[in-house]
């Protein structure tokens, strides 16, 4: 069963290493496709024997869909730039590969937090990130969804996240998430509505602060909660403000 790994880069030379190494002992051919970086990622993945490509990105599903057709495995794996494979779930890909039973697989993903990893609150996030090339497709705008045609399993082994640089990469990926979340709201006819201004993003923070364990992360935990209340809120309050545009379209908006 031939595996092609396939990662998606812009500007990841400090990442890019750590991620290709996790994937060498496991791939039969490992596909960068850039968005068109202007650090050292195209060369570091050269160096360590990627086959890498270009692309203008669009949106996620659109370029993991071309990337897909690069890859001339039967099977393959869809990998961040940010992540990398933990040694147990690395050797579960290559003993499930030799008899698999399911057309796609989850894997459980970990990510590393202020200092280290978490153990409940975003985790196990499962993801499809290990299926027959011909069985999937991506769709979706902002947040993408994995379409598999055939049944689905899981494998265990940790899948680990390094997501954000510290918290000001955190905030303002959660502005920038909240406002393309808005737009795409608005584009699809949802309007806005005063209760869920006020009500969701509490509902978001007891989901992860207390549903989710966040509490048991310590400060951590309040932080992650918090950093959901606050993109649900702005959410809203950018879908308010892109209905007033709208309304009062004639008058100069300052």
């Amino acid at each position: 069963m031939k595996l092609s790994v396939l990662i998606l880069t812009k500007n990841e030379e400090k990442n890019i290493a750590r991620t290709i190494k996790s994937v060498v002992d496991i791939a039969d051919e490992i596909i960068v496709l850039d968005s068109g970086s202007t650090d050292k990622t195209v060369e570091i993945a050269k160096n360590l024997g990627a086959e890498v490509f270009f692309r203008e990105f669009d949106d996620y599903p659109s370029q993991v869909n071309y990337g897909l057709s690069l890859c001339n495995g039967e099977w393959v794996f869809v990998l961040d730039a940010d992540e990398e494979l933990s040694k147990k779930l690395q050797e579960n890909i290559k003993k499930e590969l030799k008899n698999p039973k399911y057309d796609c697989y989850e894997v459980p993903r970990r990510t590393y937090y202020l200092g280290r990893f978490l153990n409940y609150v975003w985790y196990p996030e499962y993801r499809k990130r290990l299926f027959k090339k011909d069985k999937v497709r991506y769709e979706g705008k902002l947040h993408e969804e994995v379409v598999c045609q055939g049944k689905v399993g899981k494998l265990e082994g940790d899948l680990y996240h390094y997501s954000y640089k510290n918290l000001y990469h955190q905030f303002i990926k959660t502005v920038d998430y909240a406002k393309k979340m808005a737009e795409i709201m608005h584009s699809q006819g949802k309007k806005f509505k005063l209760y869920k201004l006020i009500l969701n993003p509490f509902v978001i923070f007891f989901k992860l602060y207390f549903f989710k364990l966040g509490f048991l992360e310590g400060t951590r935990g309040l932080i992650i909660a918090f950093s959901g209340f606050l993109y649900v809120f702005l959410k809203y309050t950018f879908l308010y403000e892109l209905e007033l545009k709208e309304k009062y379209k004639d008058k100069l908006w300052l």
